[in-house]
Order: structure tokens, then C-alpha cells, then sequence
């Protein structure tokens, strides 16, 4: 089984040997045995835990890219008037958020639906792909109580 031990953030022209799609969880990784799309088998086992974003590689042993796609998730889609309290209440927190001109983005928790919804908060289920904001300075990710 050939092995990744390095994420390249940008392809320069090398070919794509296949992808893979992964949730925003699965995309935080240190060592792990994946199954690409169209089943190639690889390990990865990295230096320390990262987070993957979209358009990202595994670059395997012999050379070969696997390219990282975001995999739609289920979510909570919230709008409002209030969105810049609401944010502060997720942010408060420590939950990942993807934050829109008009909406923001959540993963699917019934707790922190009923919070929004005490806010106020418009709220729609929604299966999209998922992108939160990355943690201070933009390193890393911010992380939920469940780590």
C-alpha cells in the first residue's frame, strides 16, 4: 500500500492520480487509512495533525497525487438580522462556522439549534460543503469541546 507523508497545497502540473472526498472531520489528519474515489488504497501518516483543505494533495510515495474535495455534510444554515450576535454565541463556543455576506454555516447539532432558535435565528437544514473559517491568525482550525 503506498503511503502519503507530505500535503501539497499547490499542483504544479503534476497529474492527478485520483481524489478523494472527505468531511470536514475526516480532513483533520495525522495517520489514517484512506480509500480515494476510485479506490485507491493509501496511508497517511504525517509528521503531526493538519487540517486538509479543499484543492489540497496527498502526495503519494511514488510520485502520484491524490487531489482532497470537500464532501457535502449535513448543516444548519442561519440567517437573520442578528447573524453578528449569533456568531458570537457560536464563536463563544469554539464551534466551527462558515460565515457568508447573508448566512452563516454550522455543522447539524440539535443543542445549538435550539440555542439559534432562542436567538431568534432563522434556521434551514441544509447538505452542502463545508468550509469554516480557520482558527487565529489562520493557523490551524478552531475546535469544538468534542476534541
Amino acid at each position: 500500500m503506498d503511503t502519503s507523508f507530505k500535503i501539497i497545497h499547490h499542483n504544479n502540473d503534476k497529474e492527478v492520480f485520483d481524489e478523494i472526498s472527505l468531511s470536514y472531520e475526516e480532513r483533520f489528519i495525522r495517520r489514517k487509512k484512506l480509500i480515494a474515489n476510485n479506490g485507491t488504497e493509501f496511508l497517511v501518516n504525517l509528521e503531526e495533525t493538519v487540517s486538509v483543505d479543499e484543492n489540497h494533495y496527498f502526495e503519494l510515495e511514488n510520485g502520484k497525487l491524490i487531489k482532497v474535495l470537500s464532501k457535502e455534510e449535513n448543516l444548519i444554515e442561519i440567517m437573520g438580522n442578528n447573524l453578528k450576535q449569533i456568531i458570537w454565541h457560536i464563536g463563544n463556543r469554539h464551534l466551527p462556522c462558515q460565515i457568508e455576506e447573508n448566512r452563516i454555516l454550522i455543522q447539524d447539532d440539535a443543542v445549538i439549534l435550539d440555542m439559534v432558535l432562542k436567538l431568534h435565528g432563522n434556521v434551514k437544514k441544509v447538505f452542502e460543503k463545508f468550509k469554516p473559517e480557520g482558527g487565529a491568525y489562520g493557523l490551524g482550525r478552531t475546535h469544538s469541546h468534542k476534541h
